[in-house]
């Protein structure tokens, strides 16, 4: 029988236009999972705290850091959300304040074309560069980098690797990223005589 598959669709709120992704992954994957799937999709590079809020709970990676946080790895995200069209939220950097919106678009969601089990279909813009300050800081960054005769040009190319375009996303590429991910973190069962060592 084949695994139970959701589709999802992310947003990262108060951003217009929308930055967006569409993906696919298993009803079973733990939320610490889904949480480095994000940080794939989404283009972030999982160098912050984070939170899933769902209901009235919250969940996260180090629980001791708040009070009612529950452990993230211990909860799986078809335990908790079940009916298309539940919505939840994951915070990312908790300085920046990067708020997300997730949708469950489709709870058996089914596509014969799909090589993997984690996929992402589509999406649309880059990510803000990590540490630009939260919504105000990417509104004054993207105007900065856009406009040459800007006092603050130069040294926001510099700092963002010159060759940052808020419009540019690439799904191939990110599914690239989750091949990788689904490589590394398989289950890998050894069956080694370790005396030989």
């Amino acid at each position: 029988m084949r695994e139970r598959t959701y589709l999802l669709k992310i947003q990262l709120l108060d951003i217009e236009p929308a930055i967006w992704r569409r993906f696919v992954v298993p009803a079973s994957i733990p939320l610490d999972r889904l949480h480095d799937v994000i940080q794939i999709t989404m283009g972030w590079t999982d160098s912050h705290l984070h939170e899933f809020t769902i209901g009235n709970k919250r969940y996260t990676e180090y629980p001791e850091f708040k009070e009612d946080g529950l452990p993230c790895g211990r909860y799986r995200l078809g335990d908790l959300i079940k009916q298309k069209g539940r919505t939840f939220r994951y915070m990312y950097d908790f300085g920046d304040s990067w708020e997300h919106e997730l949708t469950l678009e489709d709870s058996r969601y089914v596509d014969p074309e799909l090589q993997t089990e984690i996929s992402c279909l589509e999406g649309e813009r880059a990510c803000p560069p990590e540490d630009v300050g939260g919504l105000p800081g990417y509104e004054e960054f993207c105007e900065a980098i856009q406009d040459p005769n800007h006092e603050d040009h130069e040294m926001l190319m510099n700092w963002s690797g010159g060759n940052f375009d808020s419009e540019y996303f690439n799904c191939h590429e990110v599914n690239q990223e989750l091949m990788k991910f689904l490589r590394w973190s398989r289950d890998r069962y050894l069956n080694w005589d370790l005396t030989t060592f």
